[in-house]
């Protein structure tokens, strides 16, 4: 068979997740990957991986293998990052909780379109929600813009990530766009939850709003065959809320934003998006709550409809913290103490922002209590 007719068998074989049958290959890929045990060396041996890498190198090596050797599925690889997120939440989370999974139906499969604070833990902290209520995992939506690295995006696609090819341009980006969106149907009505942000980049001020661009973009692949509506009713849409009581990057997102305002431009060094997801996974969090919504129903004529009840569920369900509430002038002693350690890491005008970061989920939420009454 040649390989061309493969990928007629595939169309989706450049974006989606690995099999099982094709872990092991990725796995073994991995091990030989110099760059990728480099970086585990790094992780795990911060200060010595320089002078003795030579020798620690192996040593990292045969433990990865060792904790490898048992991994012949995804599930099973899921489980292996299961126990390594069990400790991250222990050590980076004081209580992590869930509402409105009773809502949804175990053995459906759910297009979830989530708030977008954190770059790795949002749809992780989904996922550890899924994973014990017994349900099954989602496929997660990534940007390429984070996987410039192989090794990197291979990890991502085994633990069920899709790539989402944001540097396209012109009409190969239509073409990209259109096998998306039939990636994202095709998923959610063979029995496969899906995740993906509200929009692309994460809402640094605060302010959770969905892009109508990305609910065009679910309508891509369909317009010929149903409308607009029908297409809501065929994606099970549930919009989720995830609320930190503290954002790790919340100083680097003020910091951002405060030289945008000065200068109008921020250029990003080359790593920042990977320190982002290291620091978003290890630093503190306090508080994390997940809020699911209920499946979106009824008729919406438009994407600009439909992103307004998205909002209006994920500002309804967002978990006011105690550090939120301070922002908005609603204090408690442990939420202005919260507030003001977070606030003491950054000056000028920075401090506002990040201020209004933490107050505007309150805005969003008594805005939403307004209209459904």
């Amino acid at each position: 068979m040649s390989h061309t007719a493969v990928n007629n068998d595939d169309p989706y074989k450049e974006i989606r997740p690995y099999r099982d049958d094709e872990v092991g290959q990725v796995l073994f890929d991995l091990l030989h990957n110099n760059e990728f045990v480099d970086a585990i060396t790094k992780y795990q041996f911060p200060k010595a991986s320089g002078w003795a890498g030579w020798f620690l190198r192996p040593i990292v090596k045969q433990y990865l293998a060792a904790r490898m050797g048992d991994v012949d599925t995804v599930r099973d690889f899921q489980q292996l990052v299961e126990s390594y997120m069990n400790k991250m939440i222990k050590r980076s989370t004081t209580k992590l909780s869930c509402s409105g999974l009773d809502k949804l139906d175990k053995e459906d499969a759910y297009l979830f379109v989530s708030n977008h604070r954190d770059i790795a833990m949002d749809p992780a902290f989904v996922n550890w929600m899924l994973y014990h209520a017994g349900m099954d995992t989602v496929r997660i939506a990534i940007g390429d813009n984070l996987l410039r690295k192989p090794y990197v995006s291979d990890l991502m696609r085994l633990n069920k990530s899709f790539i989402v090819n944001r540097s396209a341009k012109g009409r190969e980006m239509m073409t990209a766009l259109t096998q998306l969106s039939s990636y994202i149907d095709h998923s959610v009505t063979t029995g496969h939850s899906v995740w993906i942000a509200q929009r692309e980049g994460r809402a640094k001020d605060g302010d959770d709003r969905t892009d109508p661009a990305l609910l065009k973009m679910f309508y891509m692949s369909q317009r010929k065959q149903r409308s607009f509506s029908e297409m809501v009713e065929r994606l099970n849409i549930v919009p989720v809320s995830i609320a930190y009581e503290l954002d790790p990057c919340d100083s680097a997102k003020a910091n951002e934003l405060a030289a945008k305002a000065e200068g109008g431009t921020y250029e990003k060094s080359e790593f920042e998006d990977i320190q982002s997801i290291v620091k978003g996974i290890v630093g503190d969090k306090g508080r994390v709550h997940v809020g699911f919504g209920e499946p979106i129903r009824g008729g919406f004529e438009s994407a600009e409809e439909l992103a307004a009840e998205i909002d209006r569920q994920i500002h309804q369900n967002y978990r006011l913290h105690a550090t939120n509430l301070a922002a908005a002038g609603e204090a408690t002693d442990e939420g202005l103490a919260l507030l003001e350690s977070r606030l003491s890491q950054v000056d000028g005008a920075a401090k506002d922002i990040l201020k209004a970061m933490y107050a505007k989920p309150v805005l969003n939420y008594n805005n939403a209590q307004t209209e459904s009454h």
